[in-house]
């Protein structure tokens, strides 16, 4: 059977006015005597009398809501444990693509590192014997050394152009004196951008007379961040993020009404800990940021936990409502009486009216889970009418004279 409360289109807090009404309208527009042209109204309207015969009685009514809630929240363990999965693949694949990322930009840095080396020591050999030692003793920043050795270059290839960065301020190499040096520069230049710096290294000079100096220089991590923001324009891009990692809070309705402090366990040897906030209901979640997966090369994933409220002896969820089950024994329920219920904060007062069924209602606006508006959902008290533990032989005889009509 489908959701009886979409079939008559009712809240599932409607009371019993409203679903008998939403019935009954039903019922007259999808009679099979008004649609006789239509061969299925006949099971609508079966569909929808089983569905009011669900509602009305309150322990049918009882046992589709607790099995609709039970479903939902296999659906929602289902659900979580496929989306697990997934984020598990996820991190094994994006833990392979690191490792790959990895690998490369070692590749980079070492082929780098011995273009920079060769040319440190062209450089250092061409240079006055003092100025040799006075570098030597102190080591040349990675920004000044990509510019000092590939700025000549740049300024070569547009033209003859001012150079950028830190090249305004510094000595420049001489200018090449022939079509050949240029031709030469050219090369160069060319080298640099398609990456080829071994080839680029063995063009140049291939002097490496002086290692010290050279090894004083070398950086290899600053190097290629110099590096690709010297010929991307930019800082290197940021490292992915790794996915996210899910987990589930089991948490009670005072911890709710309290914004108590929770820690959950991230399946990994790892706690979490968060503040409840106004807002969180059944199936709520809790993002923390750069608590998740962490995995070589990229950045810290988040932590996504799933809220799951724990059942209660006294309260039910619906939403940011609470409902909770009065007994009311049959005189109570015709006379009408006062009882007295532990609220979720707090004793509260309910006045039962006279002649109410088992279909009555009792909101307390203000009494639920706190909102994240500011505002609280409602405690909804159902009225349920019991029997005396023993049978009453003037009861009996009463029913039985109302069921015969016999009234005297």
């Amino acid at each position: 059977m489908r959701d009886p409360y979409k079939i008559l289109g009712v809240r599932r807090d409607a009371g019993q006015d409203e679903i008998k009404a939403a019935w009954r309208n039903m019922a007259k527009v999808v009679h099979p005597d008004h649609n006789q042209g239509d061969p299925l109204a006949g099971a609508r309207f079966a569909e929808i009398g089983r569905a009011y015969d669900t509602l009305k009685d309150p322990k049918k009514r009882s046992l589709f809501d607790s099995a609709a809630r039970a479903a939902e929240a296999k659906q929602n363990e289902k659900q979580n444990e496929n989306t697990i999965m997934a984020q598990r693949q996820a991190a094994r694949e994006a833990a392979i693509r690191a490792k790959q990322a990895q690998e490369n930009a070692e590749r980079v840095m070492e082929e780098l590192a011995r273009a920079a080396a060769q040319k440190a020591a062209a450089e250092a050999a061409k240079q006055p014997q003092p100025q040799q030692q006075q570098q030597a003793g102190a080591a040349e920043p990675a920004e000044e050394m990509i510019e000092r050795i590939f700025g000549n270059q740049a300024r070569a290839a547009s033209g003859g152009g001012r150079a950028r960065g830190f090249a305004s301020g510094r000595a420049k190499r001489p200018e090449p004196e022939s079509a050949e040096a240029d031709k030469q520069t050219d090369k160069a230049t060319e080298s640099a951008k398609a990456g080829d710096f071994g080839k680029m290294a063995d063009d140049e000079h291939g002097a490496d007379e002086t290692a010290a100096a050279s090894a004083a220089v070398l950086q290899p991590l600053s190097l290629l961040t110099s590096f690709v923001r010297r010929f991307t324009g930019g800082a290197a891009p940021a490292p992915e993020k790794a996915p996210d990692q899910l987990a589930i809070a089991t948490v009670t309705i005072e911890d709710i009404l309290k914004g108590a402090w929770v820690n959950v366990d991230l399946s990994d040897g790892r706690d979490a800990g968060f503040a409840l906030t106004p807002g969180t209901t059944e199936g709520h979640t809790v993002r923390l940021k750069g608590q998740g997966h962490k995995l070589t090369g990229m950045q810290r994933g988040d932590a996504v936990v799933n809220i799951h409220i724990a059942p209660h002896a006294d309260f039910t969820v619906d939403g940011f409502d609470l409902h909770t089950v009065l007994p009311v024994t049959i005189e109570n329920a015709v006379l009408g009486t006062d009882a007295r219920i532990d609220g979720p904060n707090g004793p509260l007062t309910v006045t039962v009216p006279a002649w109410s069924g088992s279909d009555k209602s009792i909101r307390f606006e203000g009494q639920g889970l706190p909102k994240s508006d500011g505002g609280k959902g409602d405690l909804v008290v159902e009225l349920r009418i019991i029997l005396w533990e023993k049978p009453d032989d003037k009861v009996t005889d009463l029913m039985r004279i109302m069921k015969n009509g016999l009234f005297l």
